[in-house]
Order: C-alpha cells, then structure tokens, then sequence
C-alpha cells in the first residue's frame, strides 16, 4: 500500500526544542534580520498568496502601532531553512492593523487554499496558540500563568505548576467486510454525505481499544483485527486523528447512540458513484477510505472528478 501523506501534517520546520529553554539565545534572535513572526487572531492564521505570512519586525511595529511583542508573548516554532520563526497572538497587543494583501484564514478555510507544507506550519502555530488562551490559568491554584520555555511551558505564577502542550487523541477507522466498508451520517450532514467512524480515546484505553468500542457504540458492528496506517493532525481545535482500517465481524447495523442519524454498508462502485458525498479530500478520513478503494480497483479514488465535498471540521 502506497504510505498516506495526510493534510496539516509534514512540513520542513525544524522545531529547535533544545533551544526552547536557552531564553537568552530566543531573545537574540529577536534581534536578527532572519526572524519573523506568524501572527495569530482568535485561532485564525495570517496568508498571503496562499502562503503563511511571515511579518519582520518593521512589518509588525507597523501592523501594532509599535507595539512589538516581548519574548514572553511570543511562542518559537523553530527554523525553516535559515529563518527563525515565532508565532504570537494578536491579542497580546492592544491594536493588529491587517497588513496590505494579507487576511485571516480560519482552520476550516486553510483546506485547499493553501499547499499542505503551509497548512501544517499554520496549523501548528494555531495549535499552540489555541492551547496558551485554553490555559491563561493555572488548574491547580486558580493563579494566572507564565509563558516560558519559548511558549512550550505554562507556569504558574503562584504555585509553580507547569503545564504542557495537550493533544486530543482520536481515533478514526474504515471498517470492511468482504467487499463493503461501513460508512455513517451525522444529522447536520447533507443526506447523502457519509464518512468513517470516529471519536476520541479515553482514559486507560488503547487506540485499538477505543476503535471497538467506538464502532460498537454508534453502529452496533463487531471488530476484530486492526491496523494502523497514518496519523494526522486536525486542529479542530487540537485533535490527533489516529487513522486505522479494521475488519468487521459482523454487519447488522444498529445505531445505538447519538452520534450518527444513518450508517451502511457501501461497494467500490457506490464510492465511484454520485449517491454519495465523500469527506473533503485533505481529511484523514477520504485517505483511509481511497486506500481500501484502489487496493481492489485500477481505477484510483483520487483522481477521480471531486463531488460536492461538505467541508464541515469532522474527520
């Protein structure tokens, strides 16, 4: 099987952890031509021309009124080639003019409006973002928090509790028997749009687990043997989809929860077909269903004419 490249994921950043506690070396490179910021309004992300738009810090003096962001507001994403990136809220500062052919892209809007190396930069500087305003405080003592460690440590200010950049994770899987694979509906979908199953891991369980249960929970279908085949990131707002293709064991259906308003099983040649609406091309889930489709079919799921996708933040 060909390996699955999954949107918001990849990229060529290197993250430079260990600099993360060096604050003297980060606030160095707040001093160098070869640093630029990513800014960051209510979890939406700045583009230009489709790509990330790295702002110096003559831009941003301009775009905040000279309010340049300390150290302490900033978060380091790492290095691409010979740049320092660093990504801030725009909300640290009083004012944010949008610099001239820039604008704001929520998640949603990122999916096929830029190239996916660009979309997994901006996704990771959203995430982080999105986890520093979901932990202005600290769960222990109430106190408020610190930024340290180049934004990757929250501390508290009174109690000294750290804490750590959190993931969501969630499984998602293809289930098939002999030659369908079971698909559901959720109620605020169109009628005819269907994807895999998913839902998000809990405590003490393992992603395999968490698969059977899942599928078990909204579609009464057995499972047996499972088997991993990509991950990707889906900032929605901080989820790690972990992708699978299972087998099924049985295939009454039954819908035992809230979670899905109609569930099937469907052929190669019904994915082909305009009966149904398949996930938006850059999700996980349209990736683990084309790689049961072409395993069995010369004809590839990919290249095929797109139907009307419904581009809801679902897997």
């Amino acid at each position: 099987m060909d390996r699955i490249q999954t949107y918001f994921s990849g990229g060529a950043i290197d993250r430079m952890s260990a600099l993360r506690k060096d604050a003297q070396s980060l606030q160095r490179l707040l001093e160098q031509p070869s640093t630029y910021l990513l800014p960051v309004s209510q979890g939406e992300v700045l583009v230009r021309d489709g790509k990330p738009a790295l702002l110096g810090f003559a831009d941003i003096s301009i775009a905040t009124h000279q309010q340049i962001p300390t150290l302490e507001q900033l978060v380091y994403l790492g290095r691409i080639s010979d740049l320092d990136l660093f990504a801030f809220n725009t909300r640290s500062t009083s004012s944010f003019s949008v610099p001239q052919d820039c604008k704001f892209l929520s998640g949603r809007e990122l999916m096929g409006s830029v190239d996916n190396a660009s979309a997994s930069l901006l996704a990771y500087a959203r995430g982080i973002l999105n986890w520093h305003d979901t932990h202005m405080f600290c769960g222990h003592c109430g106190a408020p928090n610190c930024s340290t460690e180049g934004g990757f440590v929250m501390k508290c200010s009174a109690c000294s509790q750290r804490s750590f950049p959190r993931l969501d994770p969630a499984i998602i899987v293809l289930v098939a028997h002999e030659n369908r694979c079971l698909l559901g509906r959720q109620a605020n979908w169109p009628e005819q749009r269907f994807s895999t199953i998913a839902g998000f891991a809990e405590p003490g369980e393992n992603l395999e687990d968490a698969v059977r249960r899942e599928v078990l929970e909204e579609t009464n279908v057995r499972v047996g043997s499972c088997n991993y085949l990509a991950s990707q990131p889906w900032p929605f707002p901080s989820a790690l989809m972990v992708g699978f293709h299972a087998e099924g064991l049985s295939t009454d259906i039954k819908l035992n929860d809230a979670e899905l308003i109609e569930a099937g099983w469907f052929s190669r040649e019904d994915l082909r077909s305009s009966s149904i609406v398949l996930p938006p091309r850059q999700s996980i889930a349209f990736e683990l269903i084309a790689a049961w489709h072409d395993q069995c079919s010369d004809i590839r799921l990919g290249e095929l004419p797109a139907s009307a996708e419904f581009n809801a933040p679902s897997a």
